[in-house]
């Protein structure tokens, strides 16, 4: 474990440490969640738009892989292991880049940001038909940026997003399998009561 810890040590160094005036701003708005409002809510247009009432059985499982995702990563995760974010590790004072958001809560592993959309795009992956290849394929990129800001912004080391983001993929996988078992439920119910 001091070995894998050190290599992430180093490892968040080098990408933390790759900070200029340029960039400090846009990965700091990545992370922010208020940001992606717009995009979110052109998602829900979207998928109602497309699907109907699929589509809003889609959101509730959206629903189910963001708590899921969230409360694994954030109310389970950080507070059984409670590793030092690197913001608050002593051993890195004055050797971390933060962003304007400062230096986040005690507890860094796993990243949550991480584990929410990797999650959110995996579900959308599996569940959103052809029609949606470029969507599927910019929340992946835009999963990577996020949590690429992470480290960017000083508050997560690499390993907390690389675990998040596989915690927030297998959530998305599993309520997607459920998803559709649900999704071929329901109709045969609406089909008996008719």
């Amino acid at each position: 474990m001091d070995y894998l810890n050190s290599i992430d040590t180093e490892f968040f160094l080098v990408l933390n440490g790759l900070h200029n005036a340029f960039f400090d701003p846009i990965m700091y708005w990545l992370s922010h969640k208020l940001i992606w409002t717009p995009m979110y809510l052109l998602i829900v247009f979207l998928m109602i738009r497309r699907y109907k009432m699929r589509g809003v059985l889609m959101l509730l499982f959206v629903g189910l892989v963001i708590v899921l995702s969230d409360q694994t990563a954030s109310g389970l995760l950080k507070n059984l292991v409670q590793r030092l974010r690197p913001s608050h590790e002593p051993a890195l004072a004055g050797l971390v880049h933060l962003s304007k958001a400062g230096a986040g809560g005690l507890y860094g592993f796993v990243s949550s940001h991480a584990a929410n959309v990797f999650g959110l795009a995996t579900f959308l992956h599996f569940v959103l038909d052809k029609q949606f290849k470029f969507l599927k394929y910019w929340m992946f990129i835009w999963a990577f940026l996020v949590s690429y800001s992470r480290i960017y912004n000083g508050v997560h080391y690499p390993g907390d997003v690389l675990v998040g983001g596989l915690i927030g993929a297998v959530f998305g996988y599993l309520m997607a399998k459920a998803y559709f078992l649900a999704d071929a439920y329901l109709p045969k119910k609406e089909q008996q009561k008719s």
